[in-house]
This record gives structure tokens, C-alpha cells and sequence, in this order.
């Protein structure tokens, strides 16, 4: 899909906009791109129209009214800190860049007080007996993709996004190991490695197809995120885990239980290299963040919740 930075294609909330406001919000869009600009866009379109409901200028506004946005989304909105954080950080950059490019003497959001984010995910990930049981339930299944689903998130470590954007064209072959060519974060292409197991679901979600997204969703269309949630929750439910919100990125960080340095007798620098995120964050015993990317899979492969996948 391409995306413009076109000022005049800018979507907004406030109707008609000034066109210095137009340009700067092309500006400062156009700093990104792909999936990241895709979220940008979202965050700051969030921003305006908080705006555009009380008659602010984005341009005018003052640190006060920026102190108020931040207590409407802890308050209203009851958005968890990391959110509050997030979205905070696309306006707060958006003002930078408007002082950078001169439309601003200086950022109403440089002395904000943002809400403290805990150091440590509070994503918990799947236990070796429960993600055992959801990939036999995901085995069962009678939708072809629910296996490879969550093969991918949880044998392979990948975002959601990366899962669902994989195309039947990034299979491959490299020096003798069949790979899939994965496009994280920033667009950074990495190869990921796939097990005989994983390659095992992959080929049977494709089905004998030669083009289109590996997962399919039950229209026979692209599997998007919102999808891949509601079918691991309803396979959660028939493996019969007692999850309160079963989500993908709760398989992502049982990658990173399961590799966790000294659990498995993995270093921690080879969970760097199988991960695509740029802190790893261990503390009593499990990992809080992590992500795809190595040819070395290390001990991973030889786990013990493999053998069910054979059996």
C-alpha cells in the first residue's frame, strides 16, 4: 500500500485545517514510514481531535492543555501508562519537529510530566504445560491457519504484524535451511529460520497456494491482528487455559520464557540474536521483552513441548 505525504491527503478530524497546521502534520508524518507511520498517524489523529472537541488550536495550545490531554486518557480514556506514554511521545514529536522546522518557537510538551511506565512488561507469556496443550489445540483445529499461527508467535517469536504480513513469496531457501524473510520494525528485513515443525504448519496453511499471505482469516482473506486475537482466544478456551485476555504477544514472550538464559542453557546473547527487539529485560526467571531474527535457534528446537508436535 502506498503512502503519501501528500499535505493536502493528510486525514484529520478537524474538517478544513489551516494550511501551515496541514503542512507541519505532513511534515512530521513523513519522517516515517510503513507500519510505523500507519501508527503514528493514528496517535496523532487521536491528539487532533481531542483538539478539534474543545476548539484548540494544535498550533496555539499551551503545556497546560497538554498536562489536561494526559489526565482526559488516565481519567476518560483509562489508558494504561505505556499507552498514555506512547501516545503522549507521537505529540510530543510532532511539537519537536514543529520547533525544529520553525512553525513554533519552542514545544509546549518539553516540560510535561508523562505517567511512569514500569520498567518491566507486564505481559505475562503462556506456561511449558499450556502452550504444549494450545498448540495441540491449534494441531486439531480445523482451520489450517490456527496451527501456523501459532507456530510463528510462539516457535518463531514474531510480532503479530510480521506473522500476518508474511506472504507465500518470503519462503525460502538459505545455505540449506528453509527461511522466512520477515519485515520487522523500521522495514528491517531479517530471515528467520523455520524448524521442521514450523515449516510443517506453514505448508499446511498454504495449502498448495503459490501466492497470497500465509494466513488466511475464515474469508480466505489476509489474517489481520483483531483476527489472529479472537482465534487464540477461542483456542485458548478449547485447550481449556484459564487466560483473562489471551493475546498474540503473550506467545512472543513464551519464546522468551522458553529461551530464557540458564532455563534452557542459552545464552543471553543468543536470545538477543533470536529476538528483533532491542532490550531484553530478564528478572526472576522470565523475560519481558523480546523478538525474530537469528539462524541460531540455539536449544530451542530440542524443547521438550517439540515432542508433541512429532507425536
Amino acid at each position: 500500500m502506498m503512502i503519501t505525504t501528500d499535505p493536502a491527503s493528510v486525514p484529520s478530524p478537524l474538517g478544513p485545517l489551516a494550511d501551515q497546521l496541514r503542512l507541519a502534520v505532513a511534515a512530521y508524518l513523513a519522517r516515517f514510514n510503513g507500519s510505523s507511520r500507519e501508527h503514528t498517524e493514528s496517535d496523532l489523529r487521536c491528539y487532533l481531535a481531542w483538539c478539534a472537541e474543545r476548539g484548540l488550536d494544535p498550533l496555539a495550545v499551551q503545556r497546560a492543555h497538554l498536562e489536561l490531554y494526559i489526565r482526559w486518557m488516565q481519567e476518560t480514556c483509562r489508558f494504561k501508562p505505556s499507552t498514555i506514554s506512547r501516545r503522549f511521545s507521537v505529540t510530543a514529536g510532532f511539537y519537536r519537529t514543529c520547533a525544529i522546522d520553525g512553525v513554533l518557537e519552542h514545544s509546549p510538551a518539553e516540560h510535561v510530566r508523562r505517567p511512569a511506565v514500569p520498567p518491566e512488561s507486564p505481559t505475562l507469556g503462556f506456561t511449558h504445560l499450556q502452550f504444549e496443550a494450545l498448540l495441540t489445540a491449534a494441531r486439531q483445529s480445523p482451520h489450517p491457519c490456527d496451527f501456523a499461527l501459532v507456530a510463528m508467535l510462539g516457535l518463531l517469536g514474531l510480532r503479530i504484524f510480521e506473522a500476518t504480513s508474511a506472504d507465500i513469496a518470503d519462503l525460502g531457501e538459505e545455505h540449506g535451511h528453509r527461511v522466512l524473510r520477515v519485515c520487522g520494525k523500521g522495514t528491517k528485513i531479517v530471515l528467520v529460520p523455520l524448524p521442521p515443525a514450523v515449516g510443517r504448519a506453514i505448508d499446511r496453511a498454504v495449502a498448495g497456494r503459490t501466492h497470497g499471505p500465509v494466513l488466511l482469516n475464515n474469508r480466505g482473506a489476509r489474517m489481520d491482528r483483531h483476527a489472529a486475537t479472537r482465534r487464540l482466544r477461542r483456542l485458548a478456551t478449547t485447550a481449556g487455559i484459564q487466560a483473562t485476555r489471551a493475546h498474540p504477544h503473550m506467545l512472543r514472550h513464551t519464546f522468551v520464557i522458553c529461551t530464557a538464559p540458564g532455563a534452557r542453557g542459552t545464552a543471553i546473547s543468543g536470545v538477543r540474536r533470536n529476538v528483533a527487539h532491542k532490550y531484553l529485560l530478564l528478572r526472576e526467571g522470565r523475560a519481558a521483552r523480546a523478538g525474530p531474527g537469528s539462524f541460531l535457534f540455539d536449544a530451542l528446537f530440542g524443547l521438550t513441548w517439540l515432542t508433541c508436535l512429532t507425536r
